[in-house]
């Protein structure tokens, strides 16, 4: 028997690939099976990887935002003074028109306390450059350039008398352009906690209120005027009240009482008097001649130490506000780092434990399969080595192949596909150790007939060396010499043939 009749037949060839699937089918199945491995597990985590570091750019991002807020609120202080200093700026305004009206040609009143308040508003528009610095708006800028563009108002009303209508516009529109120019209830950054709407409407109530007072105060000194500076009051108290509920829908209500305290002072209740005394007669309040303007600028100059203290308790207010809407967004900032640290700590620790996992697994899925394939190749040897074996050269049999088992460290798929594999192997030892026991029989049988054979052949050429000696007959001999004995030879030869 020759290696070439024992070999396995050949396998039938695999059905054809469909066209439409040739393509990443064909290309994976070029893959060894370690990158599939590694495309399995690595795919899913760098798209895990990049949903985290989406969420923890948002995260610093909010942070970022919520701190630019806080910025922006602590710098908006600076515009409420500003707005304040307009506003006393504005009152000095009409003081000093008043005064001009009241004096007639007898005397030219002194611009010093104007001034003052004009030193006061120009320093304050440098403290919003410098507090804003680059963030500075483009149209905060603008504004705080209409500011310095008043100078041609100042100009003229400290040369002669100007109707306080004439002088409120200016003033009204600068202070609202001022908190305009901030664009706090656009502002992106601000729009997520409610802080943009919070502080403009503090801003607006709190001018609103100062415009209030203005305004109640240019009523009372009998002014040509006052009868519009009394429905400007009204404006503008109306406007306060829609403000300040504005406020309170945004505020706490902690917050929103402290903002009711503008109304509680003791010279906001002066205020409030000279403002319900106006509401009794209002086409009254403007004065019928030049003594009658004097007495009523002189009545009205007495209470108006009311008006500072005033601004100064409604600025206050207004500026704790502000530094606690600005610790607001502040928490709100330190709370956005705080989960973006957390949510990055978080992803390492979870990224970490991950590919730990996921190399734990790949080990335990590649480990077996390099185990199955090394016995495999063992067992492919040992076939190897049986097939020549098998082979007519009549080797001596070394014994079945002793072949290894496959260690099974998982009990899983794999696991059970090593089990299959080590009784496969258990089979094909068996089956070998059968083969070469019956190989071994085999060899047995026909070397037990051959030596009977051989002990036949001598026997029987002993009987004819015997019948031989005691034949004369020549003729015969000869036949028996090349018939006989020849063929008896042969077969003994072939008998002792190993």
């Amino acid at each position: 028997m020759s290696t070439s009749q024992v070999d396995a037949p050949d396998r039938p060839a695999p059905p054809p690939t469909p066209p439409g699937s040739r393509g990443i089918r064909g290309f994976a199945d070029r893959w060894p099976f370690r990158r599939k491995l590694n495309v399995l597990v690595g795919v899913p985590l760098a798209v895990v990887a990049l949903l985290l570091a989406y969420l923890i750019a948002d995260q610093v991002g909010q942070a970022r935002d919520a701190a630019a807020a806080a910025q922006l609120v602590r710098d908006s202080a600076q515009v409420a003074a500003l707005v304040d200093r307009v506003e006393a700026e504005h009152q000095q305004a009409v003081l000093l028109s008043v005064r001009y009206e009241a004096a007639g040609a007898d005397g030219r009143p002194s611009p010093v306390a104007y001034r003052r308040a004009q030193t006061a508003v120009d320093a304050q528009v440098a403290a919003v450059r410098k507090a804003f610095g680059d963030r500075l708006p483009d149209t905060e800028a603008q504004a705080l350039k209409e500011i310095e563009g008043l100078s041609s108002l100042r100009d003229t009303i400290e040369q002669s008398y100007l109707p306080a209508d004439n002088i409120d516009p200016a003033y009204t529109g600068a202070a609202r352009s001022l908190i305009d120019g901030l664009g706090l209830d656009r502002n992106a950054a601000l729009a997520a906690t409610f802080t943009g709407n919070l502080l403009d409407s503090l801003l607006r109530a709190d001018a609103a209120h100062s415009s209030f007072e203005t305004s109640v105060f240019s009523a009372t000194t009998g002014d040509t005027n006052a009868l519009i500076e009394f429905t400007a009051a009204v404006g503008s108290y109306d406007l306060y009240l829609h403000q300040a509920d504005r406020f309170a829908r945004f505020a706490t209500e902690e917050q929103a009482d402290r903002l009711a305290e503008m109304e509680h002072s003791a010279a906001q209740r002066e205020i409030a008097e000279a403002y319900a005394e106006l509401q009794i007669d209002p086409s009254g309040l403007q004065a019928n001649s030049r003594e009658e303007v004097r007495r009523t600028f002189q009545a009205a100059l007495a209470g108006y130490r009311a008006y500072p203290e005033q601004a100064a308790n409604r600025l206050k207010i207004a500026s704790s506000l502000i530094d606690e809407i600005a610790d607001s967004a502040d928490d709100a900032s330190s709370d956005a780092w705080w989960r973006a640290a957390a949510l990055l700590a978080s992803a390492l620790v979870g990224f970490l434990l991950w590919l730990a996992f996921s190399v734990a697994v790949r080990r335990s899925v590649i480990r077996p399969v390099q185990a199955l394939t090394g016995a495999a190749q063992e067992v492919s040897a040992a076939t190897s080595r049986e097939l020549a074996r098998v082979a007519d050269d009549d080797a001596d049999d070394g014994g079945p192949p002793r072949l290894r088992d496959v260690p099974v460290t998982a009990r899983d798929e794999i696991g059970d596909l090593a089990e299959a594999f080590n009784q496969v192997q258990t089979t094909a030892a068996a089956l070998l150790e059968r083969q070469v026991l019956s190989r071994r029989n085999i060899g047995e049988m026909f070397g037990n007939v051959g030596r009977r054979v051989s002990n036949l052949t001598t026997r029987q050429l002993a009987l004819i060396d015997a019948v031989e000696r005691g034949e004369t007959d020549p003729a015969l001999l000869e036949r028996l010499y090349f018939h006989r004995t020849n063929i008896a030879v042969r077969l003994r030869r072939n008998a002792e043939q190993p």
